[in-house]
């Protein structure tokens, strides 16, 4: 009996780590270093927002992807500035199995969010919304732009606050990481 829970207590030990293994310190440099990792991969309490065609999407929907959802608005310039960065990382990662997943916080005009899609040079991320931030809220955005790093289970393994380069080579090494796994 004791045996078992001591077996149980180690199993239990391993899941606590996962996420410290999966992000492996030494790839936390450059704006990776001020990645916040999650002392234990969660999950949220709300997962869905508005596809740009109006029709429910979840992050379920991401299922067996590593995502990397973005929250920003038509009115943060530091998520204009990072878009671009966004989409590079898509195009380099995107068939390796990672989605950048982008969602506008808040109240948007959907003509405004194509606006800012076309000036900051954006062709294949997508145009989610949550209007009324359920999302953002279950996620505790505080500030844009905001950023989380979910597993292929949907579980948030980090989060990082504000503006990121995300197609850095740092960032790359550290997402193709959690891809291999």
């Amino acid at each position: 009996m004791l045996h078992r829970l001591a077996f149980a207590l180690y199993l239990g030990g391993l899941s606590l780590a996962t996420p410290a293994a999966a992000l492996d310190a030494a790839l936390l440099t450059g704006t990776m270093s001020r990645l916040d990792p999650a002392e234990t991969p969660w999950s949220p309490e709300v997962e869905t927002f508005a596809r740009e065609d109006s029709t429910r999407g979840r992050l379920s929907d991401y299922a067996g992807e590593v995502v990397v959802l973005n929250f920003w608005a038509t009115w943060c310039a530091p998520c204009k500035a990072e878009m671009p960065s966004l989409q590079a990382l898509q195009d380099a990662l995107g068939d390796e199995g990672l989605e950048v997943v982008t969602v506008a916080f808040g109240r948007h005009n959907p003509m405004q969010m194509k606006r800012f899609w076309e000036e900051a040079g954006i062709t294949s991320l997508p145009l989610h919304l949550d209007a009324g931030s359920e999302l953002a809220r279950a996620f505790g955005v505080k500030g844009l732009p905001h950023t989380a790093i979910l597993d292929r289970e949907g579980r948030v393994l980090a989060e990082l606050a504000g503006e990121a380069h995300w197609d850095a080579p740092e960032t790359l090494a550290l997402l193709r990481s959690l891809l291999a796994e």
